[in-house]
């Protein structure tokens, strides 16, 4: 990392950081293989080597290929990478979908993986919330803090941009990745939560993530899938509506539209307001 490429704010927010993973001395990371995770986990095993694993979540609500992309940074960077299985699907406050439906997940998923790095000596369990996250409603941050889990990120102060810049000059592939989120937040609150809905979901992404696409989300409303892509990729989208049909159907919806609002985040929460 080049600290003549950085301005001073946020190279004290990097020493901060350092700083605060340092006091910990042995580290588990909540790791997705996400901009935030990854620059996290990165900065963790730079200070801390050994002191510092990775623990990932397994679960039909998470994509496959996040799974992989997971397994194969760590293994690049030799760090141990420890797999838990969430079976968030058996928790009825889960797949009822409540509008909290973050907090039961998060809670069941955080105490299995605070269980599993005390067994393999994590003081700390650590995850990747940013100061750029203060403020969107996280009901998740709830079970963050019941059960004692850090945040590091936010605590020094990083936002996202400094961290995309700082995964930049680590030379950090995940540096201009676009932000995902759980297949669960496809699908509106109260909509009863499947295996066989979230393998639809996840299915109907890789359609647009085959074809090139870098932003996106299919939102589930029964058997309507309805596409969110950057307002500058929709013109692609309807150049390309027939193939995109398709596919999407095979996956499994009937009827297949593009929200002209383009993507936005937690566009689910829309209704909340």
């Amino acid at each position: 990392m080049n600290p003549d490429h950085m301005t001073a704010g946020i190279r004290d927010r990097l020493s901060e950081l350092k700083n605060i993973i340092r006091d910990m001395g042995t580290v588990a990371v909540a790791f997705s293989g996400g901009v935030d995770s990854t620059f996290l986990l990165a900065v963790a095993h730079e200070v801390l080597g050994d002191g510092c694993v990775a623990v990932t979540a397994e679960s039909p609500a998470f994509p496959q290929h996040e799974s992989d992309a997971a397994q194969a940074f760590c293994s690049g960077r030799n760090i141990r990478l420890i797999r838990v299985t969430a079976d968030v699907m058996s928790d009825p406050l889960f797949v009822s979908n409540p509008k909290d439906r973050c907090y039961h997940c998060k809670k069941r998923i955080f105490a299995m993986m605070a269980e599993v790095a005390g067994e393999n000596g994590a003081e700390h369990i650590v995850e990747g919330t940013n100061k750029s996250d203060e403020g969107d409603y996280r009901p998740g941050m709830r079970a963050l803090q019941e059960l004692g889990v850090r945040s590091p990120l936010r605590e020094a102060g990083l936002t996202k941009q400094d961290i995309r810049e700082l995964s930049r000059e680590m030379g950090l592939d995940t540096w201009d990745m676009s932000s995902f989120a759980c297949l669960a937040t496809r699908i509106p609150y109260g909509q009863r939560i499947t295996e066989e809905l979230l393998s639809r979901i996840g299915n109907a992404e890789s359609v647009l993530r085959d074809m090139g696409l870098r932003q996106y989300r299919v939102r589930a409303h029964g058997d309507l899938a309805r596409i969110e892509v950057m307002e500058d990729d929709i013109p692609f989208v309807i150049s390309n509506r027939d193939v995109i049909y398709e596919r999407i159907k095979a996956a499994g919806f009937v009827y297949v539209t593009v929200d002209l609002a383009g993507y936005r985040t937690g566009s689910m929460n829309d209704v909340l307001s």
